[in-house]
């Protein structure tokens, strides 16, 4: 599967969700920077991952590296941009060195992943 990016100033931290089966789940908002109409895009940190938002705060400007996710339930088709890293950026877009919990590599998000459970329909 492959990685993408996308540059932005985070808008919104929402709370870390806990669901009865244990999984848990972190959500944010990062406002893209480069277009002409800014689009606001959703992303969710899963697992261990929600480690990745440790430190930020809305303003911030970050690089965020997620992946695809796409499901079928029920005849609708859901997608999902699961971030696996989050690099802030300093003034001048280089990344902040040595920020604690930024995951470095990708994870795997199992295959039978499906949070569902929390979309309206």
């Amino acid at each position: 599967m492959a990685a993408y990016t996308m540059d932005g100033v985070v808008k919104v931290l929402m709370d870390e969700q806990t669901f009865d089966s244990g999984f848990t789940k972190r959500e944010f908002v990062v406002t893209t920077k480069e277009d002409k109409y800014p689009q606001d895009i959703k992303f969710e940190a899963v697992k261990d991952r929600t480690a990745i938002l440790n430190g930020v705060n809305p303003g911030d400007e970050v690089t965020v590296t997620f992946d695809l996710r796409g499901n079928e339930y029920k005849d609708r088709y859901y997608v999902n941009l699961v971030a696996w890293k989050l690099d802030k950026m300093q003034a001048g877009g280089a990344p902040v060195a040595g920020q604690p919990g930024l995951a470095e590599e990708p994870r795997e998000v199992p295959d039978d992943f499906d949070d569902i459970i929390d979309r309206p329909f």
